[in-house]
Parts: structure tokens; C-alpha cells; sequence
């Protein structure tokens, strides 16, 4: 969704250096038009994933006026998911599956590229006509190497059929994985927990090693702090394995809790595609190029219906 430059390390030391925390990265921000302000985490280049998170990108808060509001044209993915969720807004999402839905504060839309699929996000009619606030996370997940060419398939899951439970005062929604005694309804093939926490009267909590081999803390907004380093909106704490980690979020705080087994294996990643040797992402580019080339006759990739738009390979 954004082409913003790689994040930074924040200069936050330990004194004892056997505190919980491994890494802090503190995302660039770059403005992509009209307000609409993209902060990047994944990839970073001391810590280029999190078990399977590849990708990380926190967009918004934006406010677009009546008449106005996000078009990202078509574009291609490999051999990954997207899974998107919102804090404040809506888009409408096509894709070469025939799905067309619109995504809401609350729920998941969950993307599985495998082999190759093609997808438009924009604001959907009813928003851009009235004009929205527009706040929200898309989030990469590579696929296992035997998964990575699998067939492309989508899942939404409304806010409705997520576990929400209460973790130390906050509301946590399970967005995927297993954690604190409950099941996402997500079927991913590798082991994975991505939980996201509302805390308007604050929460203290305890994120114990065991919830997963590699965890982060991600402050969407407000103020929290981990093993007595203060975070604010925007910065992302890569936790130690086999290290439980205090934490306590201030009133009006918003959080995630990314992470899983580590990945059995580097991925390429260059564009929108993923890939365990370089040949996949090629081959990947040489479709594209021709099916825009031949009409989208003769390759794996194809418009959605109802798009006439596209994005070009750079």
C-alpha cells in the first residue's frame, strides 16, 4: 500500500542490558498525498521479519473530504498473505477471485496470494460521497515454502466472529493464532498470533514467552511502557525469546502483538512479491508484464472485474 523508506532504531537503552526488550524500531513516516501519512516497520534491516510478519505498514489517521478517498489501482502478489484491518473507516476490496466486500473497523480481510492474485483497494462509493476518517494496519505474512505457490483464496472474517476477551483491563480482539485460552477462526499453515488491544481506562498485562518463539509490541497510539522503557504511538518492541515481558498502556492507549514461529527460512521480497529464490519473483515480474502487454490473456494474472485500472511493474 505504501512506498515508504525502511525504519530507524529508536536510542532507547537498558541499563542492564537483561531486560525483555531485543529491538526497538521506530518506523519513517512519509506522506503519500492529500494527508495520507504511511509509517513502516517490517522490513527492517536488523530484524527483517517476526515469526511469519514480513511486512508491517500502520496508514492514517486521514481524513478525506466528500468526493475524495484512496484508489490503489490494481497490482499483483505472490506467495504471502495480507491481512488488513481497520481502526476507523471502510475500503472496498476486489480481487481476480470475483470477491468485492468492504472491510470494516473490527473485522479481518485475509488475503492469500500463493501462486499469484491480483487486487484493487479503494474508499467504497457511500464513504467517498459523504468523506470518512480512515485509520488502519495492512500486514504481510509469508507463506511456509510448500505453501507458497498454493492457489489464491481470500477470507473475511466480521468483527463479530473474533475472539475479544478482556487482557488486563483492555479489550483484545484474536485476530490470528491461539492465545490466553482462545482460537482465531484464521486457518494459516504456520504458527502465528497477532492480537490487537483497545485500552481507553489503560491495561497492565503480562506478555509471557510462551504466547510465542518471536513476539513484538506495536504502539498504534498513545503511551506504553516495557520493562520501564516508554513507547509512544508508532514504535515497535521486538521481544527477547524465553523473556516475559510487563507491560502497561495508558488511558486511550491502542496496541498490537505480532509474532509466531520463526520462518523456515529468508524471504526475497521486491515489490508487492515474496518469494524463497529470486527466480519466483522474475517469473513473478515477467507475468505481469505481459499480461498488461497481451490484455491480460495467457498468464496467471487477470484483472478484477469491474477494474480497468492497473499498477505498472517499476
Amino acid at each position: 500500500m505504501s512506498n515508504a523508506p525502511d525504519a530507524h532504531e529508536n536510542d532507547c537503552q537498558y541499563s542492564d542490558g537483561e531486560g525483555p526488550v531485543e529491538l526497538i524500531i521506530e518506523p519513517r513516516v512519509k506522506d503519500l498525498g492529500d494527508g495520507f501519512k504511511v509509517r513502516r516497520v517490517l522490513p527492517f534491516h536488523k530484524r527483517r521479519m517476526i515469526g511469519p510478519f514480513i511486512f508491517f505498514d500502520h496508514f492514517g489517521p486521514v481524513t478525506y473530504e466528500p468526493g475524495k478517498g484512496m484508489d490503489v489501482r490494481p497490482h499483483p502478489h505472490i506467495g504471502l498473505s495480507t491481512v488488513t484491518y481497520l481502526f476507523e473507516g471502510a475500503i472496498g476490496h476486489k480481487d481476480t477471485l470475483g470477491t468485492d466486500l468492504v472491510i470494516r473497523p473490527g473485522a479481518v480481510n485475509w488475503m492469500t496470494a500463493g501462486r499469484g492474485i491480483v487486487h484493487s483497494e479503494r474508499t467504497p462509493p457511500e464513504e467517498r460521497a459523504n468523506g470518512q476518517s480512515m485509520h488502519g494496519l495492512q500486514i504481510w505474512v509469508a507463506l511456509p515454502e510448500y505453501e507458497q505457490d498454493c492457489p489464491p483464496a481470500f477470507d473475511h472474517h466480521p468483527a463479530d466472529t473474533l475472539p475479544v476477551f478482556d487482557l488486563g483491563g483492555g479489550e483484545a480482539r484474536l485476530l490470528a493464532g491461539e492465545a490466553f485460552g482462545r482460537v482465531a477462526p484464521i486457518d494459516f499453515p504456520h504458527p502465528i498470533l497477532y492480537i490487537a488491544l483497545d485500552a481507553p481506562d489503560g491495561a497492565t498485562f503480562t506478555a509471557s514467552a510462551d504466547l510465542a518463539e518471536e513476539r513484538a509490541i506495536y504502539v498504534v497510539d498513545g503511551h506504553v511502557t516495557i520493562a520501564g522503557c516508554d513507547f509512544e504511538g508508532g514504535s515497535m518492541a521486538v521481544l527477547k525469546p524465553d523473556h516475559d515481558a510487563d507491560v502497561s498502556a495508558k488511558p486511550g492507549s491502542k496496541l498490537m502483538i505480532a509474532g509466531g514461529a520463526p520462518m523456515d527460512g529468508p524471504r526475497k521480497i521486491e515489490w508487492n512479491f515474496v518469494a524463497t529464490d529470486k527466480a519466483r519473483i522474475a517469473e513473478a515480474a515477467e507475468d505481469w508484464r505481459t499480461s498488461i502487454e497481451d490484455e491480460w490473456n495467457g498468464t496467471r494474472f487477470s484483472l478484477p472485474p469491474g477494474e480497468e485500472e492497473w499498477i505498472p511493474y517499476p
